[in-house]
């Protein structure tokens, strides 16, 4: 009993990050891939925030919205790919204990945070198609700063709660995280903790933070479907439907790589990596991709800008 105390999370100074199974012969390749992605996200992003910032015309909720999604995914991302880049060329590929604590919690806070952010945007695009004339009053300043808050609020509680639970569970087997990142399933793999409770409580958790959102968003485009649908003319439902189609693709992207990654059985982690890849940098680097080349005032805004630029130089 006293070695398997003397094992336990308290005798814990750092976790190995495991990453992809591969051969060293490809570590450049992955490297690249890696760098090569993170680039987008930072480019694509700060482009983003910028455009949202300098733009008179995009001062509406719906940026406004669309500039904290590029905050979020800009921040969580840079909290993944810069210790995974790394690892690449170490051989220890260990990441401290208050590191990883640091990593899963703020991983934790912005992508719940994105998923209450997504279903704000639902709730905006319901109010603009379904209820145009009264969409300024619906959709006040003071309104917007208290979805956005309230997003960023509830993936600080739920982190809190989910990397408190983590944390304070014992890791007896090993220090090997098999993942590319501090992440909640790994964990579990490698505790000799009783994980009956602790698994009831984070699936209701996930249910807890996921199920609203879905609702919200699933109820807030059946209505959008229902008002378009009554439109005659199909210009006007093309226009319509071309304002919530850069979000439809957004969600269906990263609800997709979730729902994937935690539907994968425990017995093929290499899949379940790959799902968190797809959420933690492709989503970040398609998001600004999606509403830039889907969206007219963004295009129109970005050729202003480089415009701008080219008559200084």
């Amino acid at each position: 009993m006293s070695d398997r105390g003397a094992s336990n999370h308290s005798g814990v100074t750092d976790f190995i990050l495991v990453g992809f199974r591969v051969g060293p012969e490809l570590h450049l390749l992955l490297f690249l891939l890696f760098l090569l992605v993170y680039a987008m996200i930072l480019l694509g992003n700060v482009g983003m925030m910028t455009i949202i910032l300098t733009d008179p015309r995009l001062n509406t909720p719906m940026y406004f919205f669309l500039g904290n999604l590029s905050f979020i995914d800009l921040f969580y991302s840079s909290v993944i790919a810069p210790k995974a880049m790394s690892n690449f060329w170490t051989e220890s590929k260990s990441i401290s204990f208050a590191g990883c604590v640091s990593q899963f919690f703020l991983f934790s806070l912005f992508i719940v945070a994105e998923g209450f952010l997504l279903a704000a945007m639902a709730y905006d695009r319901f109010i603009a198609i379904c209820n145009p004339l009264l969409y300024s009053v619906h959709m006040s300043t003071r309104l917007c700063a208290q979805l956005v808050a309230g997003s960023y609020f509830c993936g600080c509680i739920s982190s809190v709660l989910q990397t408190s639970m983590t944390f304070t569970l014992s890791f007896c087997a090993s220090r090997a995280v098999d993942h590319f990142y501090c992440d909640i399933r790994p964990f579990h793999r490698l505790s000799c903790s009783d994980l009956f409770f602790h698994k009831i409580v984070s699936f209701s958790f996930s249910c807890i933070i996921i199920l609203p959102t879905v609702i919200v968003i699933v109820v807030s485009y059946m209505y959008i479907v229902s008002t378009v649908l009554k439109i005659r003319s199909t210009e006007g439902r093309m226009k319509a439907f071309s304002t919530c189609s850069s979000h439809l693709g957004v969600v269906s992207v990263l609800y997709g790589a979730v729902f994937f990654m935690y539907l994968t059985p425990d017995r093929f982690p290499e899949l379940s990596k790959l799902a968190s890849l797809c959420y933690s940098l492709v989503t970040p680097m398609l998001n600004p991709l999606i509403y830039s080349l889907r969206n007219k005032d963004v295009k129109d805004a970005l050729s202003k800008l480089l415009d701008k630029k080219k008559s200084i130089l």
